[in-house]
């Protein structure tokens, strides 16, 4: 029988500015360990720590436009586009642009914090 999810939780981000994050399905609020599913509202001029985290994560951006840093480089991913990053691979998330950012972030296996490995 399929399950309804009748509400998110409210998880505490790391960054310089409060970003607000809504956990659907994951560790937190459906005990979930294969995948998490999180609606992200960054604000303009937000930037989190580097992370070279044990999962996957994909990234749709809806609102507003993300900037993915990584060894190497960088990407702007605006409203409509998406992105990966593999385990493994050091990033960086920012929203640095006046509308911040709305998204979706979807990680294989689910975020963890002892999985997330933060400078």
């Amino acid at each position: 029988m399929p399950r309804l999810i009748p509400h998110p939780t409210v998880i505490p981000a790391a960054g310089n500015k409060p970003k607000v994050i809504r956990e659907y399905v994951g560790r937190v609020n459906t005990d979930t360990q294969a995948l998490s599913l999180a609606h992200m509202q960054s604000p303009a001029g937000w930037t989190e720590p580097g992370q070279r985290p044990e999962f996957d994560e994909y990234t749709l951006v809806l609102k507003g436009s993300l900037t993915v840093e990584f060894e190497g480089g960088s990407l702007k991913v605006g409203a409509g586009q998406a992105v990966i990053a593999a385990k493994g691979e050091w990033v960086r998330y920012s929203s640095p642009d006046p509308e911040g950012a709305e998204y979706i972030a979807l990680c294989l296996p689910a975020f963890s914090p002892q999985t997330v490995h933060r400078d």
